[in-house]
């Protein structure tokens, strides 16, 4: 006989209940633990998609600083490899043109050297001309050297009699010429009494002369080492008086006569210096004055 679901009303027996019930609670806590470790998964699985969406991006943006890099790295290397190959190419260049450079000096040099030599050929060709020339040439003047010699030694035979002859005049003229004791009672030198006499004693060399001529009125004079200023004269008499400076002390020389020696010490020399008038005029007077040439201190 057959039954039909609906119709039948199933009965559990109490027992059966409660283990069912107590099945049902455990399913439901595993549903709920499933639920919770799905929802865990979920929440888990979301963030590893986005840490590892960040990891990506982070690596993209790294690998885009890496490409970056390795292309400026790149770009550098390049530029290193291109500055280095135009070093190379002009480094060649510049080898090149020393070369080029060194070969043309090199001609230049042999070039220079061969016209020195030319020039050193040239040269000796015409020393050797020179040589021949001035041998002949000293030949010849050699034998006009020895002619005009022999015509010097005559001219000085002639000389040497010449000076002879004049020293004995020399000698005859100063032996005329007389010493006197000037007005300091001191012995003169020769007195010279006109120009021929001061010539000769000049020819002596004993002294230095100093010739003068003096006006009346006119200004103390420099004469040798000594300043002298006429102060009157006597024509008539062949008498004059002169005031002389010698080392800033003034003398007067009075009523002196011509040829007299006026003697005056300067500068503490043994030797006196002496005023010789060999002319008295109206207006003035003529002489010399005698200096010694070595000084001798007085002791």
């Amino acid at each position: 006989m057959e039954t039909n679901d609906n119709d039948i009303t199933r009965e559990y027996p109490p027992a059966q209940t409660e283990s069912g019930s107590g099945k049902f609670w455990i399913l439901g806590g595993a549903l709920v633990l499933a639920l919770g470790a799905n929802a865990y998964l979920y929440v888990r699985s979301n963030t590893l998609a986005q840490d590892l969406a960040a990891a990506r991006d982070a690596s993209a943006a790294q690998y885009t600083k890496l490409d970056a890099a390795a292309a400026a790295a790149a770009d550098e290397s390049r530029d290193r490899i291109d500055r280095l190959t135009q070093a190379l190419a002009d480094v060649h260049n510049t080898a090149a043109g020393a070369n080029t450079a060194i070969k043309r000096a090199q001609a230049e040099q042999k070039k220079q050297d061969d016209q020195i030599a030319r020039r050193i050929e040239e040269q000796r060709s015409e020393i050797s001309g020179e040589l021949s020339t001035f041998k002949d040439d000293t030949s010849n003047k050699l034998t006009q050297v020895t002619t005009d010699v022999g015509g010097v030694k005559t001219d000085v035979d002639g000389v040497k009699t010449e000076i002879a002859s004049e020293k004995t005049l020399l000698d005859q003229h100063t032996a005329d010429l007389k010493r006197v004791t000037g007005d300091m009672g001191v012995m003169s030198g020769l007195i010279a009494t006109n120009g021929k006499d001061l010539d000769a004693l000049r020819a002596l060399g004993e002294r230095n002369y100093y010739e003068f001529s003096l006006s009346k009125g006119q200004k103390s004079t420099r004469i040798g080492n000594v300043t002298v200023a006429l102060k009157r004269v006597d024509a008539k008499r062949n008498r004059y008086t002169v005031e002389v400076m010698a080392d800033d002390k003034l003398v007067e020389k009075k009523d002196k006569t011509i040829n007299e020696p006026v003697q005056v010490y300067v500068g503490g020399n043994r030797q006196p210096d002496e005023i010789v008038v060999n002319q008295v005029n109206k207006d003035g007077i003529v002489g010399y004055l005698a200096t010694p040439k070595v000084v001798l201190s007085r002791r």
